[in-house]
């Protein structure tokens, strides 16, 4: 059986296929290299015999969607937006040449949705800014729904808003159709507002009054989360030394955790680099801090999750496979979601689609009025995706201890290296995810901390 190991301190972290580890001192490495033999220590087992089955079934929960039908579909409404983002894509309102979705085009990727083979279907409308096309979404909302009736799929709809055009109607229909709501949150105003330009005020001010109306609606329910309603944070140079304004931000507007993304070099953003980039062990650097003033306000009762952490530790604590599509090998372009855009074009996830955006249909596979989804399978960027995100075929990825747990992203690697393969060996994407696992275990060795993380799940 195959181990791959790496040093992390003053230690050696060694795992397996399955997704067991564990660490040793540089003795008990040595004495392990010497012996070739199979150590047990602190419950932790590397394969025997004995344990094939284990193994077995720890590698499928691992992989457990892997090869799943496509079960997330975004679908973009328009790419007019009312804000003038520093990272974003999107067309300021009046500015964009491409029409918004119209009622024909939402139908069909309504039907094309439907029409694909999983169970579980989510739909998640976005834009630029969603609420700008209302009309398209309300009736989109309707096509699924009365659709479904037929389909029998297990439906989740939710919106992505940065919620300026909210109003009460508008979030009561959506709580009324079982809409979930995302929006955007990048902390406190002189953060938020410094990323997120509204022509006609304060993003951050609009954000956290219906935030607040959707949390107290919410808290009324009997499905009330931690995380309904939802917000993402992206992380840009403004944010590196604001980790903890950031972080009791979300706390303050009973969120419940926070995903701490890094800035995604994709579309406008590589082109605004110079100015509101940075480089990965600055990311690190700011993550490790968060991460730590999380821990910390868990051991004094407050429970409050780092989403980005909570994904790689139901994989490493439990050998479970939260589906989360970043993450997987092969990654989910096209085999675990679609992106649709205002005209049908299908495209292998929506990153794909923002690279279309820039006039690039690299990542294109299909529209929905004459693409069957076999055919978007068989679409050659669905190959070209799957192929170079099968952490198997990257050299550096199959030698790499957190190989069970990671993924590769063909769109970064384009972006990035104007190849869908990359070049692991100078990836800011490695070395950001490669650097998050190393935190994570670090942490795990301390009990205190390892019961904060049990404790989110």
């Amino acid at each position: 059986m195959k181990i791959n190991f790496e040093k992390i301190g003053k230690k050696y972290f060694l795992s397996s296929e399955d997704g067991d580890y564990i660490l040793l001192s540089k003795k008990e490495f040595s004495d392990f290299k010497k012996k070739e033999s199979i150590i047990i220590k602190k419950g932790k087992r590397l394969i025997e015999e004995k344990q094939a089955l284990a193994f077995c079934e720890n590698y499928n929960s691992l992989k457990k969607y892997s090869f799943s039908p496509a079960s997330l579909h975004i679908v973009v409404l328009t790419h007019k937006c009312n804000h003038a983002c520093v990272y974003c894509r999107a067309s300021k309102f009046g500015e964009s040449n491409k029409p918004a979705m119209d009622e024909k085009t939402a139908e069909k990727t309504a039907d094309f949705i439907l029409s694909t083979p999983s169970k579980n279907i989510t739909v998640e409308f976005q834009g630029g800014e969603a609420f700008l096309n209302w009309d398209i979404l309300v009736k989109s909302v309707n096509f699924l729904k009365k659709k479904n009736i037929k389909a029998k799929k297990d439906l989740e709809i939710s919106v992505v808003t940065n919620l300026s055009l909210a109003d009460e109607k508008k979030l009561l229909f959506l709580e009324k159709e079982g809409v979930s709501v995302c929006t955007s949150l990048d902390g406190p105003a002189e953060i938020h507002d410094k990323n997120r330009l509204y022509f006609s005020g304060s993003s951050y001010a609009l954000t956290e009054k219906w935030l607040k109306f959707l949390n107290e609606r919410a808290s009324k329910k009997s499905y009330a989360k931690d995380s309904l309603p939802s917000a993402l944070m992206t992380t840009t140079r403004f944010s590196l030394n604001n980790h903890k304004e950031i972080i009791d931000c979300y706390e303050k507007l009973k969120l419940g955790g926070i995903f701490l993304r890094p800035l995604s070099p994709i579309g406008y953003a590589k082109n605004v680099w110079d100015k509101i980039g940075y480089e990965p062990r600055d990311f690190l650097k700011f993550y490790e801090k968060a991460l730590d003033y999380i821990l910390e306000k868990n051991l004094k009762g407050i429970k409050f999750i780092e989403r980005n952490a909570a994904i790689k530790l139901n994989k490493i604590l439990f050998s479970q496979d939260p589906n989360f599509l970043d993450l997987r090998s092969p990654c989910g372009a096209a085999l675990g979601q679609l992106a649709y855009d205002c005209d049908g074009s299908i495209y292998t996830c929506d990153e794909g689609r923002m690279t279309a955006s820039a006039g690039d249909d690299f990542f294109k596979v299909g529209n929905v009025f004459n693409s069957s989804y076999k055919e978007v399978l068989n679409s050659p960027a669905a190959k070209i995706c799957s192929i170079c995100s099968c952490l198997e075929n990257q050299p550096s990825c199959f030698r790499c201890p957190f190989k069970q747990w990671c993924g590769v992203c063909p769109v970064h690697n384009y972006e990035t290296s104007k190849s869908p393969w990359g070049n692991k060996g100078f990836s800011g994407w490695c070395e950001i995810e490669k650097g998050i696992f190393k935190i994570l275990i670090e942490r795990i060795e301390n009990k205190k901390y390892l019961r904060v993380f049990r404790g989110w799940f």
